[in-house]
């Protein structure tokens, strides 16, 4: 083999190897892409999650407003009856009177 073949068959052997590590540089690139593209999607669908449930929030606040309103009133007159029969109960000691009324009610209703 003289020189011109020896330094054509180096430089084959040499753009050979530079072409499959060009390959793989892009192949890793595209695989990163990849990976970074799938990333980007997982965050964009629970983005869109979070901002449904954000609208949801005014949509459904007055509702949730008259609700805990209904319930505070309902827990101020269960707070009120059972101060009475806390007061009552202090000052009653068997209460035949209360028993009294009550039989004659049961008797008047039936």
């Amino acid at each position: 083999m003289d020189a011109a073949t020896t330094i054509w068959v180096i430089s084959l052997v040499i753009a050979l190897v530079v072409t499959l590590v060009v390959v793989f540089l892009l192949e890793w690139i595209l695989r990163t892409a990849k990976n970074i593209l799938a990333g980007a999607s997982a965050i964009w669908t629970h983005g869109q999650l979070v901002a449904n449930n954000t609208i949801q929030i005014p949509i459904l606040l007055p509702t949730t407003n008259r609700v805990a309103g209904k319930i505070l009133e309902a827990s101020e007159a269960i707070k009120g009856a059972t101060k009475a029969i806390e007061e009552h109960a202090d000052g009653c000691p068997g209460c035949p009177h209360c028993v009294l009324n009550h039989q004659k009610a049961m008797a008047a209703g039936d």
